[in-house]
């Protein structure tokens, strides 16, 4: 297996694994792998309670490379935001409470998947959206 098609499995895995952990732990979730054709990107969408969640999903098979919220840049953040706001767009901009978080998964050989779910990882840069 090519290294492209790997980082892909072990994406893919650690994004079921999140929508099954959020199910099992009484969130809704409303939508995975959210790419609106204006731009941006959101890994998975889902409901806690009245607020509506956008979650970038990180996965790792090895520790070495650190705490893998680390690996979220402020370019990543805005491709989420990005996809966030093109989310609220299509729902003509409700009233509804929004938050940005980050989904740690850690996957090692024999072990049970590690998950941890970081909220408020990032804000907006401004009030609103804005972008």
């Amino acid at each position: 297996m090519e290294k492209g098609e790997w980082n892909t499995l072990v994406g893919t895995t650690g994004e079921r694994l999140v929508a099954k952990h959020l199910w099992r732990t009484g969130r809704k979730v409303l939508y995975r792998n959210y790419r609106p054709k204006e731009g941006g990107e959101v890994d998975i969408v889902y409901r806690e309670g009245n607020t509506l969640v956008f979650g970038e999903v990180k996965t790792r098979t090895r520790g070495e490379f650190g705490d893998p919220s680390k690996s979220v840049t402020r370019a990543k953040e805005k491709l989420v935001i990005r996809g966030a706001n093109a989310w609220l767009r299509e729902l003509n901009y409700p009233e509804v409470l929004f938050r940005f978080d980050i989904i740690e998964v850690l996957l090692h050989e024999g072990k049970v998947p590690q998950l941890q779910v970081i909220e408020n990882a990032f804000t907006t840069p401004q009030v609103g959206l804005g972008m």
